[in-house]
């Protein structure tokens, strides 16, 4: 603690030249909203996507609600963003004219751009508005997310600029000019997963996605639970219950192809099979794991005599996540099931 009338240093004006937020240690924070909006609509209104002979735009934005703001704590960025879109497309197929809408209801920090869910939808429906839809759905998705994907990255690299000031001993360079360290910056998402993104990498325009043959593991084990096989099922498959081991948010949509989010979006997937009390498989992917690859996680449930067996296999792990995978499914699923409910650990 310092000195009755010494001050802490990190709180002390003194040389600045804005006089402000010594060595960023204040929390310092610009509304990105309205700038947000004038990007979005650049990018979005009047977009045309083309390929395979097909040719559709978008031409107009029905609906923009949200906000986006840039923060700096102690030199690090915070960026925070969410936004509820809807967009009006049309396109012509044999002569005749299709329109439809594209919802985009949750653009956040929480999500990768890959995972972000575009709905695609149509004003009418015929065999002409059903191809278009097919288009817009397979390769319209994809280019929107690439729209996106440009909205996020100026965002930081644009806002990141003004928000990490020059410390006090880099404000004057040899000449008296002022002078700034090229420190390389960290900018941080927020959320349970905070992903560090070097700013190197932000305002690299120009930067490749360089695909690479990983190494794949699979693990297999079998979880002993003392309890029934649908309360071992309900607990991994009630909104509720599934909230109150992984205490934390929870986005569940049970059935066939209905996406969940657990621990505030580090772990997500979708539902490929649900066999009540028996059997749930899903696609499963770790938020640190490269962008777009997913394992498949079976989940098979074995009633006995006195306690019912889990056999867990999960296919397509990559190698180096392993290790950590597989303690993670102890620590954060298996033992804090036991945990929330009482169900205890099988005395082998």
């Amino acid at each position: 603690m310092a000195k009755w009338g010494e001050g802490d240093p990190r709180w002390i004006v003194e040389e600045r030249p804005d006089a402000t937020n010594v060595n960023n240690w204040h929390w310092t924070e610009k509304n990105a909203t309205p700038w947000s909006k004038d990007k979005l609509q650049a990018l979005l209104d009047g977009f045309v996507i083309s390929g395979h002979g097909q040719e559709c735009k978008i031409t107009k934005i029905e609906k923009m609600e949200g906000e986006a703001t840039a923060n700096n704590r102690k030199g690090k960025l915070i960026f925070f963003y969410e936004w509820n879109i809807v967009l009006v497309w049309s396109g012509r197929f044999n002569d005749e004219e299709v329109t439809g809408k594209v919802t985009i209801p949750n653009l956040s920090e929480e999500n990768d751009v890959d995972e972000v869910e575009l709905t695609v939808s149509l004003d009418s429906s015929n065999a002409a508005s059903e191809k278009l839809k097919q288009f817009m759905y397979n390769v319209g998705r994809e280019k929107l997310r690439k729209q996106l994907d440009s909205y996020i990255r100026e965002l930081k690299a644009d806002f990141a600029k003004g928000l990490i000031l020059p410390k006090k001993d880099e404000v004057n360079g040899s000449d008296g000019t002022a002078t700034v360290k090229k420190d390389k910056e960290t900018v941080f998402a927020s959320g349970f997963n905070k992903k560090k993104i070097d700013l190197e990498t932000v305002t690299d325009t120009a930067s490749k996605n360089v695909g690479c043959k990983m190494d794949l593991k699979t693990l297999q084990t079998v979880e002993k639970f003392q309890c029934r096989a649908n309360e071992l099922y309900d607990a991994l498959t009630r909104e509720d219950m599934v909230t109150a081991f992984t205490r934390g948010y929870v986005k569940q949509e049970l059935f066939k192809g209905g996406d969940f989010v657990y621990f505030g979006g580090n772990i997500s997937g979708k539902y490929q099979e649900l066999e009540p009390n028996k059997k749930i498989v899903q696609t499963w992917r770790y938020k640190q794991w490269p962008s777009g690859h997913y394992s498949t996680v079976t989940m098979e449930l074995k009633e006995q005599d006195d306690h019912t067996e889990l056999h867990l296999t999960q296919t397509m792990i990559p190698a180096a996540e392993y290790e950590m995978t597989r303690q993670n499914w102890q620590r954060y699923y298996w033992d804090s099931i036991r945990s929330a409910f009482g169900f205890g650990s099988f005395l082998y």
